[in-house]
């Protein structure tokens, strides 16, 4: 019998089958290990991991591409939903908080600011939410094919992305329209985008493993976006607000724990860039770097650490 032969019987016999007397079955894996068998779904190597991942980086483009142009296929108004729910979101804020509540007091072109932050936020949630059910809502093509799992978060997160772009030239327009002129800081866009993207691909790592096993988690996931939304910034100034024109020390402590939200720090440091009268924090930039590389490592990392076990059971 020829040892791959031989490492089939053993296998469906529990131990060795070349007529030597029994002595217990041997463990399946000690039986792999000696005729140099592994596991069809074995996690590979960090570096493995990644070669792969990049090796279908075309893949990925397709995919995120191919879900764009059929998101909307069935609506009317089509690809214009991208931008007009932002839109939307902001006016309805806009009325409820600038008007009504009157967020909109020492903010300077509360317009351009609602409608930044809006944007900006919108990119984050929807990128994380999609991420989030990656790979639960994706079982029968996982389980039928063999690729590095991690291409789904990054192609849902592309996918906002390429949305994203229609979005920023319908931001810029509006945000001239309210009467801020194009400074040098506007060549910057793209590296904060960079930044925001880099977190959101970590994050939607990290919670498309949770939703893997966590099913509740997609009825949860309004509730966190929406107090996310809030505790970000996105209709009030965070230093107006928490901090007034008292400067107190402790409710400056506060206000920068707020800041150090990653969500909060994306949407003041494209706010510094595309507004001439906002000024952040001195430090928005460090907080924004922190959280891209932090979550794009760490997410990665916590992702392919449970790579067997996604769309078993």
């Amino acid at each position: 019998m020829s040892q791959p032969e031989s490492a089939i019987a053993d296998a469906q016999a529990g131990g060795p089958s070349n007529g030597t007397p029994d002595k217990g079955q041997e463990p399946l894996a000690k039986l792999a290990e000696r005729y140099g068998l592994r596991r069809a779904i074995a996690r590979p190597s960090l570096p493995v991991y990644l070669r792969q991942l990049w090796e279908r980086r075309h893949f990925v483009m397709t995919y995120a591409t191919s879900r764009n142009v059929s998101k909307y296929s069935n609506s009317a108004l089509g690809q214009l939903w991208q931008v007009l729910t932002p839109l939307m979101n902001a006016g309805i804020y806009w009325l409820m908080f600038g008007l009504i509540l009157g967020a909109d007091k020492g903010v300077q072109n509360y317009p351009a600011f609602l409608i930044t932050g809006m944007f900006v936020f919108t990119y984050t949630q929807r990128s994380v939410s999609s991420g989030a059910k990656s790979i639960s809502g994706n079982l029968s093509l996982i389980r039928a094919l063999h690729f590095p799992r991690a291409a789904l978060p990054f192609a849902y997160t592309i996918q906002e992305f390429q949305q994203l772009l229609i979005s920023m030239g319908v931001l810029v327009a509006l945000v001239l329209v309210t009467g801020e002129t194009p400074t040098w800081f506007w060549l910057l866009i793209p590296v904060a985008l960079l930044l925001q993207t880099m977190f959101n691909i970590g994050a939607s790592l990290v919670l498309a493993r949770v939703g893997s096993t966590a099913r509740d988690l997609n009825q949860l996931l309004p509730f966190i976006m929406r107090t996310w939304l809030y505790a970000s910034g996105v209709f009030f100034s965070i230093q107006g607000k928490v901090v007034g024109a008292e400067g107190d020390v402790f409710r400056q402590w506060i206000a920068d724990i707020m800041y150090f939200n990653p969500a909060a720090a994306y949407i003041e440091l494209m706010r510094d860039l595309l507004m001439e009268s906002h000024a952040p924090r001195p430090y928005i930039w460090y907080v924004c770097i922190f959280w891209a590389v932090f979550a794009l490592i760490g997410g990665f990392w916590y992702f392919w650490r449970a790579e067997e076990k996604y769309g078993r059971g």
